[in-house]
């Protein structure tokens, strides 16, 4: 930590949707952030914002108090954290905060006590707004004591923190269990409606007619006000939950839990990318279901 203030020093390492929004929460609370990304050019906007934006991996890290990983997937993190820890300090806290599934939380687990870091697995629940805005909940598996050192940077990137368990990957079981649940909704909404659009409904009449209800639900209303407009400006990649889904399939496999409902989620979002979707906002996923008949033509 600085001397001067005992504020922590964050290596962000991943600057993409999630990644950025992250690091400009920091810095809007006064934390110093060095930003590193495997394309630079996706982190050099963040010197606008204050940031030290570090030509390598290692530059990023050396120093570093806090480093945190939001990288797209496990074999990502594990690529960059094998190159970086052996420039972290030996007090360092590495917060992994990206999507990566159980079994790459495990190796995350095992490279951190071989490095001599100290691991708080909490991925992040939220999209590109509450990222930008500090607003994400992130939900922690690990030692308590850390939460309690990385109290100035929880603060400043999410409203809240959900400690899931003592251990690391109680996290990323929690993060899988929520994107289950988001992955479904979106999908519900989606079909419901292009139902009503089929049945010569006014589709917006579903949002409507649960509004305010038992069933309601913000997140519907979001994605489903996307769906009607046509609007799949990503805040989380339809491809993204694609992964995600994945993810959550081999952890129920482990578990020995039902996958009847996860196999259906992955072929409609499967649909939706095969129909050029991929790189768009989740609420593409209408796209696997209509013909067009809602926001404008399929591809």
């Amino acid at each position: 930590m600085t001397a001067a203030t005992g504020t922590p020093t964050v290596a962000v390492l991943g600057t993409g949707i999630m990644g950025a929004g992250m690091a400009r929460s920091l810095l809007r609370n006064q934390i110093p952030v060095r930003a590193w990304n495997r394309t630079a050019s996706r982190a050099q906007p963040l010197a606008a914002d204050g940031a030290l934006v570090a030509g390598s991996v290692t530059e990023a890290v050396s120093g570093a108090d806090v480093v945190l990983t939001m990288l797209y997937d496990g074999d990502a993190v594990l690529d960059v954290m094998t190159e970086a820890a052996p420039a972290c300090s030996p007090s360092a806290i590495w917060l992994q905060s990206a999507t990566i599934g159980l079994a790459a939380t495990t190796q995350a687990a095992a490279l951190a006590e071989t490095a001599g870091l100290r691991l708080l697995d909490a991925p992040a629940l939220g999209t590109k707004q509450p990222a930008e805005q500090g607003k994400l909940v992130m939900l922690a598996g690990g030692p308590g004591s850390l939460l309690a050192e990385l109290r100035p940077v929880l603060d400043a990137i999410s409203t809240r923190t959900v400690h899931a368990g003592e251990l690391p990957g109680q996290g990323t079981a929690l993060k899988l269990a929520c994107n289950a649940w988001i992955a479904s909704i979106t999908a519900a909404a989606a079909q419901s409606l292009t139902l009503a659009s089929g049945l010569a409904v006014e589709p917006r009449l579903f949002l409507e007619a649960i509004s305010g209800g038992a069933s309601d639900c913000a997140y519907v209303h979001l994605k489903g006000g996307q769906m009607l407009a046509g609007e799949f400006d990503p805040a989380f990649a339809l491809d993204g939950v694609s992964k995600d889904l994945g993810l959550i399939t081999e952890a129920a496999d482990r578990a020995g839990a039902d996958t009847t409902l996860l196999a259906a989620l992955s072929q409609v979002y499967r649909v939706a990318s095969e129909r050029g979707y991929g790189s768009q906002d989740m609420a593409a996923v209408i796209r696997a279901f209509d013909a067009g008949l809602i926001g404008g033509p399929s591809s």
